[in-house]
């Protein structure tokens, strides 16, 4: 019994003081980022309602995209300046007057300018800032705080998905949608200002010593390097191009997965009722992949969610066979989730802490090119080909390419060093 209890005390030993308010707080705020998932959850609302086709509701990713991915390294660059606190209550604000305006909509551009907004807050509510804060406070629990902390999109993305699919079934969707309006105002905003603090300056060992505070608060390396200096390494191209592909294949099954399954015969609430699903499994996933991420060396880490991303789109093939969705759901819902939670120890151990938001946010900008193509191309091979087979293809074969990139990755601070 003593050696289980000591066990559960070094899992949480750093969630203490200050440390643990931040770790909630973060959780919170990223319940912003899980707005992004409210599109697809009445994408056949929204193709009835402004008269769509599937490509150019999928077409909307690319102006949300634009906005999140070159918006990305600012972000980066603001959390380490100016603090995660006011990015994150700035977005929050934005939030509020993005989805004001979303709601009120007639047009095909004006879906494509509500949804810019949507991925210009995400930015800022997103793993970018959340990441940067967290590993500032977390050292020896940094895999179970980011998994707690990002745990907060997938039960955001669970909640606001249903909440505004109840009212839009009751009502219309534009009544959903003004319902993010309060949640944005009086929960994201408060928490961002009252809960987020960046760790005490010259945190580490020594000060640790004498400041609370402190000694939950990560040292900062001599060696670590910054985006400079990253830019000239193997491991930062390979992540990058790996996130390129995590990108492409994430968001195309995201913007397309409640259509695909009604084309294979389910009704819209029950097509719906599984994304959420796969959706909410975020919030274990992330939990425990970050909690086993603490346990295990982060390269391997990583090696392993993407195995299970490759595996997840191979399963992606042989659906819609109902003996099979549960498995894609789980496969797909844990492996997507931890993702968030891995990357951002992988570059930690790669390049250290200290410059993780810049270098991040600088990766980040695959998103746009990734994040548009391969909901636009599912989309265009549906409409050409009248499926899914061909689309569905090429994510497991770029999920199983990235997978072999991955086993090249080191950390670089040794050989630069």
């Amino acid at each position: 019994m003593s050696d289980r209890f000591d066990a559960l005390r070094e899992t949480t030993s750093e969630f203490r003081g200050r440390a643990l308010w931040v770790a909630v707080g973060c959780l919170v705020c990223q319940m912003g980022l899980g707005l992004t998932y409210i599109r697809t959850g009445i994408a056949a609302d929204l193709i009835e309602g402004l008269d769509l086709t599937r490509a150019q509701l999928s077409g909307a990713a690319f102006p949300q995209l634009v906005f999140q991915a070159i918006i990305s390294p600012l972000v980066g660059i603001l959390s380490v300046r100016l603090g995660a606190s006011r990015v994150l209550a700035l977005s929050a604000t934005l939030f509020a007057f993005v989805f004001l305006f979303f709601a009120r909509v007639e047009s095909l551009s004006g879906l494509y300018i509500a949804i810019a907004g949507v991925g210009l807050c995400a930015a800022g509510m997103g793993d970018i800032t959340v990441g940067h804060v967290v590993s500032q406070w977390f050292h020896k629990n940094r895999g179970l705080a980011l998994g707690i902390a990002y745990a907060g999109s997938n039960l955001g993305g669970m909640v606001m998905v249903t909440l505004v699919g109840s009212i839009a079934a009751r009502s219309s969707w534009r009544e959903g949608l003004l319902a993010i309006v309060p949640v944005a105002l009086f929960i994201l905003l408060p928490t961002s200002l009252f809960l987020i603090r960046d760790a005490p300056s010259g945190a580490g060992p020594k000060g640790a010593r004498n400041d609370p505070d402190q000694k939950q608060a990560i040292s900062i390396g001599s060696n670590d390097l910054d985006l400079k200096a990253a830019l000239r390494t193997r491991s930062f191209w390979i992540l990058t191009t790996t996130l390129f592909t995590f990108f492409f294949y994430f968001t195309g099954v995201l913007d397309h997965f409640v259509l695909f399954l009604m084309d294979g015969g389910m009704n819209k609430r029950e097509a719906v009722s599984y994304f959420s699903k796969a959706v909410g499994l975020g919030v274990v996933s992330k939990i425990l992949g970050g909690f086993l991420s603490d346990r295990i060396p982060q390269e391997r880490a990583v090696q392993m969610v993407y195995g299970l991303l490759a595996f997840s789109s191979i399963v992606l093939l042989a659906l819609p066979d109902p003996a099979l969705l549960w498995v894609f759901i789980a496969s797909y819902g844990f492996s997507q989730a931890s993702r968030d939670v891995v990357y951002p120890l992988v570059l930690g151990r790669c390049f250290g802490d200290r410059y993780l938001g810049e270098i991040y946010g600088a990766m980040t900008l695959t998103l746009l090119p990734g994040g548009v193509l391969g909901p636009l191309l599912a989309a265009l091979l549906r409409d050409r080909f009248g499926d899914y087979g061909l689309a569905f293809g090429l994510f497991a074969t770029l999920n199983v390419l990235a997978l072999g990139g991955l086993f090249l990755v080191r950390d670089e601070r040794e050989w630069i060093g």
